[in-house]
């Protein structure tokens, strides 16, 4: 018992130990459509004692969802998922959350793709065939504030960036590498459907993909889109 008048001591709360966070662990997001290849980065990564896996998603729409809500240190990103790319992920997360790091992860080498990460916000990007213990020190090195783009990424940046300058502009740049693709399929006569039957995507998913050529091209009617893929494949655009 306390004595009378003095303040009784302040209770103890026994979860209080495990419910806060701990700074020191870099907190990883995953982000890859293939449920073998998230499974086998969990498991790697959580050999790690200061790295922990917050989170995992299968497509950018899922992504995009997760990690906003999980607020990761890093989100890991394949470049290449089902209804996008990582690129796009990433400027998008980059955009709403600017402290959230994001690392691109892809299975080959393509300077037009670090150019499109970098331009996008990313702080490194490495290959699938990186080397496990590799992978962990990249994770701390972009959870921990620091960059994997080294002097020869950067040459390479600034090399397109200079030759970009040179070149005439190109009227499809902003589109994605799927939406290109649709955007092409339009050209060809393809009704949505026929389209989704084509890449093996669902119907709706092509619908937004159209929207969004709509929108980047500053066109409002299909037919339009149509025209353009026609004479560019003409070679009169």
């Amino acid at each position: 018992m306390h004595s009378e008048g003095q303040p009784a001591p302040a209770a103890s709360d026994p979860t209080a130990s495990d419910t806060a966070p701990d700074e020191s662990r870099v907190r990883v997001f995953l982000v890859d459509d293939h449920e073998l290849v998230r499974r086998g980065l969990r498991d790697l990564l959580s050999t790690a004692d200061d790295i922990e896996v917050v989170g995992e998603a299968a497509s950018v729409g899922e992504g995009r969802v997760g990690i906003l809500a999980a607020k990761p240190d890093v989100a890991v990103l394949d470049v290449r998922l089902p209804d996008g790319n990582g690129v796009e992920l990433c400027r998008d997360v980059r955009a709403a959350e600017p402290e959230i790091r994001c690392l691109m992860l892809t299975s080959y080498a393509d300077d037009d793709a670090l150019l499109a990460a970098v331009l996008a916000g990313a702080s490194g990007f490495v290959l699938k065939q990186i080397l496990g213990h590799n992978l962990i020190a990249a994770v701390r090195t972009v959870g921990r504030g620091g960059s994997l783009l080294d002097d020869r990424s950067t040459a390479a940046l600034l090399a397109k960036l200079r030759d970009g300058k040179n070149k005439p502009s190109d009227p499809l740049a902003e589109l994605t590498h799927q939406e290109r693709e649709v955007f092409n399929l339009i050209g060809d006569g393809l009704t949505n459907r026929q389209i989704a039957q084509r890449m093996f995507l669902a119907e709706k998913t092509i619908k937004n993909y159209v929207s969004r050529i709509l929108a980047k091209l500053d066109m409002q009617r299909r037919t339009q889109v149509a025209v353009m893929a026609t004479k560019i494949r003409d070679g009169k655009a």
